[in-house]
């Protein structure tokens, strides 16, 4: 079976996605991950790597980009035009050009992908989720930046959500379906008609961390973290680890940190008398502190003290399985549905929103994340046994 994967999205998402399509290939199937070109080492053997010119961590590095992320839940939505249209006809040819002739096609609900492709191809498709997006009664959107809005109003919030997407992409989608693809318009929102024709969703998230909710349909699968292990480090790194205790590692993702984040970091890190590696951000090197490029979190965050991080579904999966406490500073999206997870979970303190982060409120957090060490390491190490990606390729292969 031809399995066509998509990984569109940062690291975070692209990650998951190529642990899927190694283990269809390990398993005899002829796997093809189309992911942005900088992605292109995480195919693993057997995987065809198809490289997409459209690169969103290249749009948010940007100064329009990080405006962009930076303008909060309204702002996003109404910046999705501005920002993803110029790039969006060539990034869906590319799309359509890596999954014909696929068998199957496995692609994120963000963009609805699958439909599209599935109606010019005929190929049946699965939806990939990385934060848990079915409609419950028993939590709201991750989206949504509330705890709860009561059981009817949990449910509510998936179709609001979704329907604000529709409005603002509604003609953008119909034009690139004409112009790119050769289909007709859109009748009626294409979740809802996921839904109706039971489409398999495959949720790359661990009950042990969102209990599987009683309202969910059986078409949907929680199935636990798609892992890929990580590889390298750096005898940089190896040093200053065997210079002294733990450290605290500290980065934020892709998200735009305000210009007084990374004096406030390391501030909170001296504040607790803690060192730091620190990723992403301006700071100097020096005997307790270590500024790192892009480093394999699942090798590094088990040798960390704690977490410090912006509450990303991927970073937070890996910050869990490495089972240390967590300190998340979340930005906006499905942020501070993470960080209220970890903290629910006894794993971490409450959340420090990025707006409020300041070196005494970050030293408080990191001085209380001790007493959280025993139960983030008992959760870690029943994460660390689950096998989610082998869970996810048996429902392929089963359906």
């Amino acid at each position: 079976m031809k399995v066509a994967v998509l990984g569109l999205g940062s690291r975070g998402d692209t990650q998951p996605s190529a642990a899927l399509a190694l283990e269809l290939a390990g398993r005899g199937h002829e796997a093809v991950l189309a992911a942005p070109a900088r992605y292109a080492a995480l195919a693993g053997p057997g995987v065809r790597f198809v490289p997409l010119s459209v690169d969103p961590a290249t749009v948010l590095d940007g100064e329009e980009g990080r405006a962009w992320l930076g303008s909060g839940p309204l702002g996003f939505v109404r910046g999705l035009r501005t920002v993803v249209e110029p790039l969006a006809a060539r990034l869906v040819a590319e799309v359509d050009a890596a999954c014909a002739g696929a068998d199957l096609v496995l692609a994120p609900a963000l963009g609805a992908f699958g439909r599209h492709l599935s109606e010019r191809h005929g190929m049946p498709y699965r939806i990939l989720q990385f934060q848990p997006g079915e409609p419950t009664g028993e939590f709201p959107n991750p989206l949504v930046p509330l705890a709860t809005l009561g059981r009817l109003g949990n449910r509510a919030s998936y179709a609001l959500v979704e329907r604000a997407g529709l409005l603002v992409l509604a003609r953008l989608v119909n034009r690139l379906r004409a112009e790119v693809l050769g289909l007709g318009p859109l009748r009626g929102s294409p979740f809802a008609a996921d839904r109706r024709e039971r489409v398999p969703v495959l949720c790359g998230v661990s009950p042990l961390v969102v209990p599987r909710p009683r309202d969910w349909p059986g078409y949907v699968h929680l199935t636990g973290y798609w892992r890929l292990p990580g590889t390298g480090g750096t005898a940089e790194m190896e040093d200053f680890l065997a210079a002294g205790p733990p450290p605290v590692f500290v980065g934020f993702g892709s998200m735009p940190c305000p210009e007084r984040a990374a004096e406030e970091v390391v501030a909170g890190l001296r504040l607790a008398g803690l060192r730091g590696v620190v990723q992403g951000l301006p700071v100097a090197a020096g005997d307790d502190l270590l500024p790192v490029g892009e480093v394999p979190h699942d090798l590094v965050f088990p040798r960390m003290a704690v977490v410090v991080h912006h509450g990303g579904a991927g970073t937070t999966g890996t910050a869990l399985t490495a089972g240390v406490p967590s300190v998340v500073c979340p930005f906006f999206s499905d942020q501070p549905f993470w960080g209220r997870r970890v903290a629910a979970l006894g794993a971490g303190p409450p959340p420090l929103p990025i707006r409020r982060l300041d070196r005494r409120e970050l030293a408080d957090r990191l001085l209380a994340a001790p007493r959280h060490r025993e139960r983030a390491a008992r959760l870690g190490g029943k994460l660390a046994v689950e096998n989610g990606v082998r869970t996810a390729a048996d429902l392929i292969e089963r359906h």
